[in-house]
């Protein structure tokens, strides 16, 4: 098998933190994958797959299990009679690429999401009022006994979030576009990631998206700022001073100033708003969000 001892998560996260992986493997066909991880079962290590590393937190003193970085033929993608399938390692924005050129719409959402098809259906990642579950048909489930295709429903696709436990990783997923010329999902596209260069810090490190929205009538990121959020910063970590819904690694940073704003933003909110925010970013290893007070 090819697996690898204290890899630093630090190279595999946006943000650009967390320590030593116990062992990081790179399967790049579904029997790789199956064995890894009925190896995994086998020495009673935890599991998880870490994509292109955005809506990642790792621990700073690493991760004592198993990471998943999948590549090969899981990583790649293709369009044909109206719909792409991928594998789960494949990039989104490789997705949307292979699409377009098929004249495949309603994938164009994704050129917002900086992550991997696993990931994003795992997540049930979104924007620009897209989501994974409106265009996935269905997704092939690895685990350490095997793989079996599942619906969106078999799933438990909900908002940002799905039924799949860290031992069940996404190998492919198949998705239903529509038909749309080149130049139209061009036009679309180019819109869409304008809106999102104008709003948020898409030239620094960061994991993405804090929180999730609230039910409120302010974003998390209207709300933040409203709590005097934007540029805060403890360590080497800030709250980013262009959208306070985003950490930015302003020099150095750890997960552990990161998770300290985190907490810091969660409690302003509740103070000011009432509302409690809850963290979008997944964790990985010996780390948590404190309980806000």
């Amino acid at each position: 098998m090819n697996l690898h001892e204290g890899v630093p998560l630090s190279k595999y996260t946006t943000l650009g933190s967390g320590g030593p992986a116990h062992r990081l493997g790179n399967p790049g066909t579904v029997d790789e994958l199956v064995e890894m991880l009925a190896w995994a079962r086998e020495e009673k290590l935890p599991v998880a797959a870490v994509g292109l590393g955005s809506n990642l937190l790792a621990a700073d003193e690493g991760y004592e299990g198993l990471v998943l970085k999948l590549g090969g033929e899981l990583a790649s993608a293709h369009a044909e009679d109206g719909r792409l399938l991928a594998g789960g390692g494949a990039p989104l924005a490789v997705c949307l690429h292979r699409a377009r050129a098929a004249d495949l719409g309603g994938l164009e959402f994704v050129c917002a999401i900086p992550g991997t098809v696993g990931g994003g259906v795992k997540m049930n990642a979104g924007a620009y009022g897209g989501d994974m579950a409106s265009i996935l048909v269905r997704a092939h489930v690895a685990n350490a006994d095997g793989v079996e295709w599942r619906s969106p429903e078999e799933l438990g696709l909900r908002y940002r979030r799905s039924a799949l436990d860290p031992t069940q990783i996404v190998a492919a997923a198949e998705f239903q576009g529509v038909t749309r010329p080149e130049a139209e999902i061009k036009e679309i596209v180019a819109g869409m990631q304008k809106q999102r260069k104008d709003a948020q810090p898409t030239n620094k490190r960061t994991f993405g998206s804090v929180f999730k929205n609230p039910e409120h009538e302010l974003t998390a990121g209207r709300m933040l700022e409203a709590c005097g959020l934007r540029g805060f910063r403890i360590g080497g970590a800030q709250i980013s001073p262009k959208h306070a819904n985003f950490i930015e690694n302003a020099g150095e940073a750890s997960s552990a100033d990161a998770v300290a704003l985190i907490a810091e933003a969660r409690w302003r909110a509740r103070e000011q708003y009432g509302v409690t925010l809850e963290p979008e970013v997944q964790l990985l290893g010996a780390i948590e969000i404190p309980p806000i007070g």
